[in-house]
């Protein structure tokens, strides 16, 4: 429990607490300093009542809610404080690979359309081997970036996740390391017939959405029919011609009737059921590998480990 919760509970008897203030005797002393630890004995009814605290040393005090934490959250809040600085010192600095994805990289995008970016970085060596490790990925919610950590984007690329599929092709590059580089030489390691299965998963999803805007609302949200459209047709021609196109060419126009509104749900929706046979049809036809080339990944992954030890980045 914290002052800044919006709706803080109330604790059970039992719960170990930490005094977020000195607490004093009667005569004016302290009894137990800031950050003494004790056991509520007796809960109130509501907030606007203390407390009962049981300290180590038998002494009891009546302590208002605003001035506690629960000992679990107290170890909590100082080992994040810690770990958040190291962990965010000098990573957006370790970017390997920056690119555009999103509506401005399918070919896609207006006047309205935010600029999506994702990319990778490989933490330092010292970092990641130490007690707090490295996020799996940075995130900038302002500029709509996200940075995954090397070996987070390889997993996902590995399970044909779409965002890292994408990213990996992203028709705009706004920067690339050397060891970025290896990687984009490499990418298409990353494809195999795990596409479907993985796409599938995602065309799923957004299948649901549209179902669950027509029970509530009565009508579809035009961005979720899109996607799946867009995840149809992306999907379809990876497995047909063994190699991913982010932009949507010659469909552009479709789905942006799709997104303003101006192609009616029936139409889309048969759209969506042609495309999902050809998604089958080109899954049993496709020359892609069973599997992506897991060998070569993990090679390339202690290689960029290795070279993580450098002060530079690769």
């Amino acid at each position: 429990m914290s002052p800044n919760d919006p709706h803080p509970l109330i604790l059970s008897i039992g719960t170990q607490v930490v005094s977020q203030k000195d607490l004093l005797s009667p005569n004016g002393r302290i009894a137990h300093p800031a950050g003494a630890v004790g056991v509520i004995v007796r809960s109130p009814n509501d907030l606007t009542h203390a407390y009962r605290v049981k300290f180590n040393d038998g002494y009891e005090s009546a302590v208002a809610y605003d001035q506690l934490i629960r000992l679990a959250d107290y170890k909590n809040q100082h080992g994040r404080g810690l770990a958040s600085s190291l962990m965010s010192e000098g990573l957006y600095q370790r970017v390997i690979f920056r690119c555009v994805i999103g509506s401005r990289a399918y070919g896609l995008d207006d006047h309205d359309s935010d600029t999506d970016r994702r990319g990778i970085y490989l933490p330092p060596a010292d970092l990641h081997w130490s007690l707090y490790g490295v996020p799996e990925q940075l995130e900038n919610d302002q500029t709509q970036e996200v940075y995954w950590e090397i070996q987070k984007f390889i997993v996902l690329a590995l399970k044909a996740n779409p965002n890292a599929l994408e990213t990996l092709h992203s028709p705009i590059i706004e920067y690339v390391s050397p060891l970025g580089e290896e990687l984009l030489a490499i990418k298409d390691i990353f494809l195999s017939k795990l596409v479907f299965q993985t796409y599938s998963g995602y065309v799923a999803s957004q299948f649901k959405k549209m179902q669950a805007d027509l029970r509530n609302r009565g009508r579809v949200k035009e961005k979720h029919v899109m996607h799946l459209i867009r995840l149809l047709l992306s999907g379809t021609s990876l497995l047909r011609q063994g190699r991913m196109d982010v932009k949507v060419g010659e469909a552009r126009t479709r789905l942006l009737e799709i997104k303003h509104g101006e192609m009616p749900f029936t139409d889309a929706d048969q759209w969506r059921k042609e495309l999902q046979r050809e998604f089958t049809s080109a899954f049993q036809n496709t020359m892609l590998p069973e599997r992506p080339n897991y060998e070569r990944a993990n090679l390339y992954l202690l290689d960029a480990r290795r070279k993580a030890m450098s002060e530079d980045l690769p």
